[in-house]
């Protein structure tokens, strides 16, 4: 198939958010077991020491809610990054986390920003422009079940309720656009058929031979075989041998 070689199942579709779901659960599993608040090691806009949650928001999470609310989203999304786009995989995650950190550090209120949720704005950013970029009907089909299933998380890249990181799913929806426009990413060329191509003639064709100029089938009456002539007559001679061992 011509997309075979583009999107190839591996042990990293499962691996990658498999790795992602365990670091962001095992941190809040620590807060809850020994009493810890990591909330002050989140984004705090415009400060020195707010840079740091750049590197350490997307693990943190502020209840048991916030965290499943990111958990299937996460998986689902980074297996499909892997699966359909292995080669900006790593490029997306990486300088997804801290480009659109490093955004939410400039634009965001005065409070701590944490969770994993600006790295899922770009992952679900990043594969629908990229499907639609790419025009390719594979990765459109994907851009459309991304917009069927999380089109409704749109809604939270505006101001509309105080508890939620607005600034944080803005910043990564913008970073998707401009990661799925910048990388570069392999597509598989598309099957043409004959009557695709340039310099196509229909009277050359042998399918279209069998029906008339009305449509109607007509059967081909097959081409007399070409009796060879002047040609010499072959004649095969057989030659037996008795075997040493057969009694005469």
């Amino acid at each position: 198939m011509q997309g075979s070689k583009h999107f190839q199942f591996s042990n990293t579709v499962l691996i990658a958010p498999l790795l992602l779901v365990l670091a962001i659960w095992i941190v809040f599993l620590v807060e809850i077991r020994w009493g810890i608040n990591f909330n002050k090691y989140g984004v705090y806009p415009r400060t020195i020491r707010g840079l740091r949650g750049i590197l350490f928001s997307p693990f943190i999470h502020g209840s048991a809610q916030h965290l499943y609310n990111n958990t299937v989203p996460l998986v689902v999304l980074t297996a499909s990054l892997f699966y359909f786009y292995r080669k900006n995989a790593y490029q997306v995650i990486i300088f997804g986390i801290l480009v659109s950190g490093f955004l939410t550090w400039l634009i965001g209120r005065e409070s701590y920003h944490i969770g994993a949720s600006g790295l899922i704005y770009v992952l679900a950013s990043f594969i629908f422009f990229k499907g639609v970029f790419t025009k390719y009907y594979r990765l459109v089909a994907l851009s459309l079940m991304v917009v069927f299933v999380y089109g409704s998380m749109l809604w939270y890249i505006f101001p509309i309720q105080d508890d939620i990181s607005w600034e944080g799913h803005l910043s990564g929806f913008l970073v998707g656009f401009v990661f799925a426009y910048y990388f570069q990413t392999p597509i598989p060329e598309t099957k043409k058929y004959d009557w695709e191509r340039e310099g196509y003639n229909e009277e050359e064709d042998e399918f279209l031979q069998h029906f008339d100029e009305n449509g109607n089938f007509v059967e081909r009456t097959p081409e007399p075989e070409v009796e060879l002539k002047d040609q010499p007559e072959v004649i095969i001679q057989y030659h037996y041998k008795k075997s040493e061992n057969q009694k005469e």
